[in-house]
């Protein structure tokens, strides 16, 4: 690639002139202890670090950011560290995806408003992968990403446990008596073993494969142990290799078009992914220009299995995934569903990426003919319609009790998180395993945030009865480590006057994931009347970002952006005066 020269870098806005804004920026960076060599005539990189005390998926990423910085300065950068919201899942109340969409805003503002000249992007928390990029695509400087990277492998008496995926697990074994108090007090310290995000394929893995199958990570970067020290060179990889995409002015717009996004689709299916990727693919899609909707991706989930063996569609974590050859070698078997001459922030395209990539264990990593669910059994990303989501509802089929696939039963209707948990306990609690559970007022505008509720609880009466799948449905999400039947981001959701919220305790609720519909039986005329008398019952903000998400948040089909921000197009630069 051609490459640029020093007076076309923007940050020589800032630094190169001679006027007295010129000269008041380069004397308060010395007022930091700069010498003039060491920040003049240089790229300037920004490390966005998405580092949280209350972040454990994070806690290393000061630690990184240092190690990016070695990269850096190495090549002849400038780099300064600045810090980004840091949208941690698990701390984070109601919901971090309530804040995906204001980290998106700080990224794009902060590289718009400073003398940057591109950018690495330290996250890996489920909604800090999208909200970091999202900003990033719309700024469109160089930027690459690097990933969190996954906690080492967890273990409990002799059995494999992984973050989300267990906890749930061991929760329901709980309330059914199952396993004691005691028992549970040292799982706590027994699950999560070290530093990064989950290590299952949740939503953290899920969405940094993603990006990485996309082009926009060093390959094979997502795959990597946060705790290894092959992490530690990665990040310092990332800063030397973001020195030279800025001279190459090598930018998202160059990387990312519909050849990218069917590669991290492709990712996605063989994966098992999170359902939560279907929104973020969608609001990523809508930022940089390319079209993607439900229907693409269930395209793709039609003809790519499961086949990384990981929970919670299969039996190892991330660390094995690694060990077995990563990302790279799981694409590497797909090869054919592939588009191979899709550019990297490598400088190469995927297919050179791939070469040599080799899979050392062929049961966590299943060729296409062995996978681990095969599309006859169940699929990464199953889309319904019908009368209870005319614009479309998701689930995992591949993490679902197969009997549920076709479901006939009546429903159990809440309003809220409260009113459910009031209830789903009640011995006397009319339910079976044929009953379908409902949760609404949980979308984007309801909740407000679209938070993961979704994985409603099985009552207790049947989990003492050894049940432990049901229906349930939500127009919120779920958490990627989880599992079940669960029917999640309907849409449109009820508190904007979806048909979801119309529905009624014991009406008749019809699942056919095969045919990919969604019905309750109630007739037209019964519909009307129910939605003349309809109220809402979602809370509205009057003030707080709440005020300011509910005012102007798509709907989950649409990728839950803002209506202002989801639209590309360039934005000026900052007048220096």
């Amino acid at each position: 690639m051609a490459r640029r020269a020093l007076e076309e870098l923007r940050s020589q806005r800032w630094f190169a002139s001679d006027d007295m804004r010129g000269f008041s920026h380069r004397q308060r960076t010395q007022q930091m202890g700069m010498r003039r060599e060491e920040f003049l005539n240089k790229p300037v990189v920004a490390i966005l670090n998405t580092w949280s005390d209350l972040s454990p998926c994070h806690a290393h990423l000061r630690e990184r950011a240092e190690a990016v910085k070695r990269g850096i300065w190495q090549v002849g950068g400038y780099p300064v560290e600045l810090p980004a919201l840091s949208v941690g899942e698990v701390m984070v109340k109601p919901t971090t995806m309530l804040y995906r969409n204001l980290l998106a805003m700080e990224v794009e503002e902060i590289l718009r408003s400073h003398p940057v000249d591109g950018a690495v992007l330290l996250g890996g928390c489920d909604k800090s992968t999208p909200g970091l990029l999202m900003g990033a695509i719309s700024m469109d400087i160089p930027v690459i990403y690097c990933p969190a990277g996954p906690m080492s492998n967890g273990q409990w008496r002799g059995q494999k446990t992984g973050a989300g995926t267990h906890t749930k697990k061991y929760w329901d074994e709980l309330r059914a008596g199952n396993i004691s108090p005691q028992d549970w007090v040292d799982l706590e310290s027994r699950m999560t073993r070290s530093i990064g995000t989950c290590n299952t394929m949740g939503t953290a893995s899920t969405m940094t494969s993603i990006v990485d199958a996309m082009g926009l990570t060093l390959p094979g970067a997502s795959s990597i142990p946060a705790a290894d020290s092959g992490h530690t060179r990665m990040a310092s990889a990332c800063g030397a290799r973001i020195v030279e995409m800025i001279w190459e002015d090598l930018k998202p717009s160059q990387i990312i078009d519909a050849r990218s996004f069917r590669n991290g689709l492709v990712a996605y299916m063989a994966l098992g992914g999170s359902t939560n990727a279907a929104v973020h693919l969608v609001a990523m899609a809508r930022r940089a220009g390319v079209p993607l909707n439900l229907d693409d991706m269930s395209e793709m989930a039609g003809k790519v299995p499961v086949c990384a063996n990981l929970f919670p569609s299969g039996e190892y974590l991330m660390e094995d995934f690694y060990f077995a050859g990563g990302l790279l070698a799981l694409l590497k078997k797909l090869e054919s569903h592939l588009e191979p001459n899709a550019l990297t922030v490598n400088g190469r395209n995927l297919g050179e990426n791939l070469v040599g990539a080799d899979c050392w264990n062929d049961d966590v990593i299943r060729d296409p003919s062995n996978p681990v669910v095969p599309l006859s059994r169940g699929k990464t990303l199953a889309v319904l319609r019908g009368n209870l989501a005319p614009n479309g509802a998701v689930m995992k089929s591949s993490a679902a009790n197969p009997r549920f696939l076709k479901h006939a039963g009546p429903a159990i209707v809440f309003d809220s998180p409260a009113a459910m948990n009031a209830a789903i306990d009640d011995p006397d609690l009319d339910v079976t395993e044929d009953s379908v559970l409902v949760l609404r007022n949980a979308g984007p505008v309801g909740a407000p945030g679209m938070p993961e509720w979704g994985n409603l609880p099985i009552p207790k009466k049947l989990l003492k009865q050894g049940i432990r799948d049901m229906v349930r449905i939500c127009d919120g999400r779920m958490s990627g480590t989880h599992y079940g039947t669960c029917i999640l981001h309907v849409s449109p959701e009820a508190a904007v006057g979806g048909p979801l919220g119309l529905l009624k305790t014991g009406d008749l609720v019809e699942l056919d994931v095969e045919a990919g519909r969604l019905d309750m039986r109630v007739d037209v005329a019964e519909l009307e009347r129910r939605r003349a008398e309809w109220k809402p019952t979602a809370p509205v903000y009057r003030r707080s970002f709440a005020a300011l998400y509910q005012r102007h948040v798509s709907q989950a089909d649409e990728g839950c952006d803002f209506d202002f921000l989801s639209a590309p197009g360039p934005v000026a630069e900052p007048a220096i005066y």
